[in-house]
């Protein structure tokens, strides 16, 4: 009897955790966007959660994943190694021997005594909590400040102990950069987009580039990258100035998305970082606004409308695991992450996420023609079609014109559709004609979001 108890309780466990394999990621057969082997659409909606492996412990983290889990995330980009200067994490253990990531340290057991646990046994424990709960794992194996200290030897021999630990988890993504243009490292950067490659032959590799920048720009052809990634930055309009290292397209992130639809071969692109939610304007200054909900939900509508194939939320907090007080935080946070994983912008991505999903997916392409006269900055009209429907996203919910004639199909029934709630306010039918006018609910001011559907 107490055998058979004890079945039945692991039975109920693994129920309520899901199950452990993990269909494995592909690119869609028009290479716009994922899919899982058995042929369903994957909208990537990541968060990051950089410094996971070092800041928390398990129970911290398994707290992390289950609230990530209820709002709907299925990846989590994360930081193998943040600084070969100090590779400890929360328990004292370094990944490497003498800032050299060519030499891991493998002490894979718990250590009793010391009560601590092996740096990598602690990221497979959490890797695999996450497998549970339908999340993909995007490994950073070093962050991109390291890449001076990191020769295309070393990245070899760390890329290859990396591939062979992880080539048989069901929910990985290699996600090679780690904040940085792709020129400084380059011979190293490719050194192990390849090595990854030649021994895991499953798993999806990208690049996380620097701020107002994409993957593209280095890597495009190369045949180790399986998908782009632009960031798009932390900074406004105003604080956008010129460089000659970046694209100065300053919040229109739906342009680092036109230029990536663009190349070719084909291959899909999203936002993989835009501005997080909770921190100031070009993260180093206090006394600037902290950017909010409504406009993380600009970044991540104008993106995935344009053609990405998913987004990544972040919050200032929650991305290094702020716990007050803490001398090393960056970027001013204002309270704790156990806060901040409840701020509103964190909830409101799924909304995004289910509305395209309810959708037919792989026939989604960018409708910017079927708008009239678009505005500019935060005037701008995003829009989007399948065969039987089109969406248009209206920040400030101004009034709008659409040429129903270019969205390619005869609509039947419209609704505003709200991403902030996901409440939908059906109206009533109409003849298909040109240059139709159409006036979303409320005044018209920034963060007063709409999407219209119009279905056929």
């Amino acid at each position: 009897m107490r055998r058979l108890l004890i079945l039945i309780l692991i039975a109920c466990c693994c129920t309520q955790q899901g199950t452990a394999q993990l269909k494995q990621l592909k690119v869609s057969a028009n290479k716009r966007f994922f899919q899982t082997t058995d042929g369903k659409p994957f909208f990537w909606l990541g968060d990051t959660g950089w410094l996971l492996f070092k800041k928390c412990k398990r129970e911290e983290a398994v707290l992390y994943l289950d609230d990530r889990q209820r709002k709907g995330y299925n990846v989590i980009q994360v930081m193998l190694v943040h600084d070969v200067n100090d590779a400890v994490n929360v328990y004292g253990d370094s990944s490497i021997h003498n800032k050299d990531v060519s030499k891991p340290v493998l002490n894979d057991e718990h250590m009793v005594d010391d009560m601590k646990y092996g740096f990598w046994d602690h990221v497979d424990y959490i890797i695999r909590e996450a497998e549970k709960r339908g999340i993909y794992m995007a490994l950073v194996p070093v962050w991109g400040g390291n890449i001076k200290k990191v020769s295309p030897e070393q990245g070899k021999a760390y890329a290859t102990f990396l591939a062979n630990r992880y080539k048989n988890f069901s929910n990985i993504i290699w996600l090679n950069g780690g904040d940085i243009k792709g020129s400084d490292g380059l011979d190293t950067w490719n050194m192990i987009g390849r090595t990854i490659r030649s021994i895991d032959k499953k798993h999806l590799i990208g690049f996380h580039p620097r701020g107002r920048n994409s993957s593209s720009t280095w890597f495009h052809k190369e045949p180790w990258l399986d998908f782009n990634m632009f960031q798009s930055g932390h900074r406004s309009y105003v604080q956008d100035t010129l460089s000659n290292e970046t694209l100065h397209y300053g919040e229109d992130n739906w342009k680092y998305m036109n230029d990536d639809y663009k190349l070719k071969p084909v291959k899909p692109s999203f936002d993989g970082e835009p501005s997080y939610e909770d921190i100031p304007y070009g993260l180093h200054e206090a006394n600037q606004p902290y950017w909010k909900d409504y406009e993380i939900r600009r970044y991540a509508y104008w993106s995935v409308f344009a053609g990405g194939c998913g987004f990544t939320y972040g919050h200032n907090s929650v991305m290094q695991y702020f716990t007050p007080p803490d001398s090393t935080a960056s970027y001013f946070p204002k309270q704790s992450w156990k806060e901040g994983i409840q701020a509103p912008g964190a909830a409101q991505m799924q909304i995004l996420k289910k509305l395209v999903l309810s959708k037919s997916y792989f026939d989604r392409v960018p409708a910017q023609d079927a708008v009239v006269n678009n505005g500019e900055r935060y005037d701008y009209i995003a829009a989007t079609r399948g065969n039987d429907y089109a969406l248009f996203y209206t920040y400030t919910g101004r009034n709008f014109k659409v040429d129903l004639m270019k969205i390619k199909f005869s609509p039947r029934k419209a609704a505003w559709f709200s991403p902030s709630t996901g409440e939908r306010k059906p109206f009533s039918e109409y003849r298909n004609t040109l240059n139709m006018e159409f006036d979303p609910p409320g005044e018209p001011a920034n963060g007063n979001d709409w999407v219209l559907i119009l279905e056929r």
